[in-house]
């Protein structure tokens, strides 16, 4: 895999619609809490694949745990043993974005021969783990939809962002033991269309959320 394809989308329309960066939902909000560890160098992340979870710990303390959605059959998420490696909190993919020509914006891969300026598609809040892989924020389906990346709901991925730093060990498994434990809502607005592409294209897609992202642990 080339360090700079972004391997967490397809091309098209219909497919860059599975990794919008915000959503105006008619289901509901999605939010978890996220407590402020104590000793930031002693967290680490665990994801467990067959549940689509990823729990942020500090020992055997949960300090967030939410739902993700992991690579699809053919582009399956690497397990092992990382750490988070680059964090970018306004990432442009490499790879699949659209073409902007004055009003006229159409989706489109970087190397396609359409006439006009080559914006990225956005995944804000990313954290590399591995050359090509990181967690992102984008639509959660409850089924593996990604090609390889993790994405997390858009109330999730700067809590993400937040909690880790460069070198925090991350383990990706099939199973994790806090899978048995912890019970972790799922987001229903993943089949909300994306914004417009004007927006998708422009500096406003990366607006920082409000108010305070993490809290103190009780």
């Amino acid at each position: 895999m080339k360090p700079f394809i972004i391997a967490f989308c397809a091309a098209g329309a219909a497919l860059l619609a599975g990794c919008a960066t915000t959503s105006t939902s008619s289901s509901g909000p999605y939010s978890v809490v996220a407590y402020k560890p104590k000793n930031p160098d002693n967290v680490r992340v665990k994801v467990s694949l067959s549940k689509q979870n990823v729990y942020v710990m500090e020992g055997d303390k949960v300090l967030m745990a939410a739902a993700t959605c992991v690579g699809q059959p053919g582009h399956v998420t690497p397990t092992g043993n990382f750490h988070i490696n680059a964090k970018i909190p306004e990432k442009r993919s490499g790879e699949y974005g659209f073409r902007v020509q004055g009003g006229n914006i159409v989706p489109a891969e970087v190397n396609k021969p359409i006439p006009g300026t080559y914006v990225g598609y956005p995944m804000a809040w990313w954290c590399e783990f591995s050359p090509g892989y990181g967690f992102h924020q984008g639509f959660v389906w409850p089924m593996p939809r990604t090609h390889g990346c993790l994405r997390m709901h858009k109330s999730v991925a700067p809590k993400f962002y937040a909690l880790v730093k460069n070198g925090t060990p991350v383990n990706i498994a099939q199973t994790q033991p806090e899978d048995a434990t912890v019970n972790v809502p799922r987001p229903q607005d993943y089949r909300d269309p994306d914004p417009p592409a004007s927006f998708l294209t422009s500096s406003a897609v990366f607006a920082k959320p409000a108010g305070e992202l993490l809290v103190e642990q009780p």
